[in-house]
């Protein structure tokens, strides 16, 4: 089903001049395919964002014709060509460039995984990662999506901004786990502690039995524009472990990484985040 904060943006969008709403309406149709839905109808294609189906019929062919989209004639799926539209943009991005040696360093140093992710909206994406195995029922990727309200770098990306009130105030704050903190409340004195500590501890609020320490990146203004993390499995490392042998080597990457992205911005034309 569409997301309610996705369509009251593209409401509120579509009410300004400049705004096509075709082209959004396009958009709307790729977003509809995902991990949970790879393969679909033109009926669930028409549900799933919010078109009716002679309209979703017309934007899914032309997909087709311009090889975004594959079909079989009934069932209808992304096809590679789509990546061509996220690699646009992480190829205008220095950050993962720049995150990457960091991020080796540190999964060699402490045998964790490690992330940067960047806020969509109510979403993280990720942006790099290095992985030392699979630790979680859901492969993770570029690209891929979390909530940002049950992720320590969505905690610490949101923690900072000047919209948090607003944002609280329009959160879906789903439970994923029983651990998830669910009202905005409890959320806004989490988000005030980040604040005050400088960094962020999830346990296991996201999926049972992954624990994730975050810190924030900041431009050169000082503004925190990405997250680095390490996560780890609570069976093998404590709250306070954690803490203790995790915090202070992620903390030293987070400040490398913020070093080398401010001199590669410096050096070149800024890039937007």
């Amino acid at each position: 089903m569409p997301d309610p904060a996705d369509s009251a943006a593209v409401a509120a969008a579509e009410r300004a001049p400049e705004h096509v709403q075709s082209l959004t309406r396009g958009l709307a149709v790729i977003r509809a395919f995902g991990a949970d839905t790879p393969e679909l109808t033109l009926s669930e294609v028409a549900r799933a964002s919010g078109l009716t189906r002679a309209a979703a019929r017309r934007f899914l062919l032309t997909l087709v014709d311009i090889g975004y989209v594959r079909t079989d004639g009934r069932v209808f799926a992304l096809s590679p060509r789509v990546l061509e539209l996220g690699y646009a943009y992480l190829s205008g991005l220095s950050l993962p460039e720049v995150a990457t040696p960091h991020l080796e360093r540190l999964v060699a140093e402490v045998r964790e995984s490690a992330s940067v992710a960047v806020l969509d909206d109510a979403d993280v994406v990720y942006v790099a990662r290095v992985a030392t195995g699979r630790i979680m029922r859901v492969a993770i990727s570029i690209g891929t999506r979390f909530p940002a309200h049950a992720t320590s770098m969505g905690r610490v990306l949101l923690a900072w901004r000047a919209d948090l009130p607003e944002r609280l105030a329009r959160a879906d704050l789903r439970p994923l786990t029983g651990r998830t903190i669910t009202s905005p409340a409890g959320l806004a004195e989490e988000l005030a502690r980040v604040r005050e500590q400088g960094w962020a501890l999830v346990d296991q609020e996201l999926e049972e039995g992954l624990r994730s320490i975050a810190a924030p990146v900041r431009d050169r203004a000082g503004t925190v524009v990405a997250a680095v993390n390490l996560s780890t499995h609570a069976s093998r490392t404590s709250v306070a472990a954690a803490r203790r042998d995790l915090l202070p080597p992620l903390l030293a990457t987070a400040a490398r990484v913020e070093a080398d992205l401010r001199a590669t911005r410096a050096a070149g034309p800024a890039t937007a985040l």
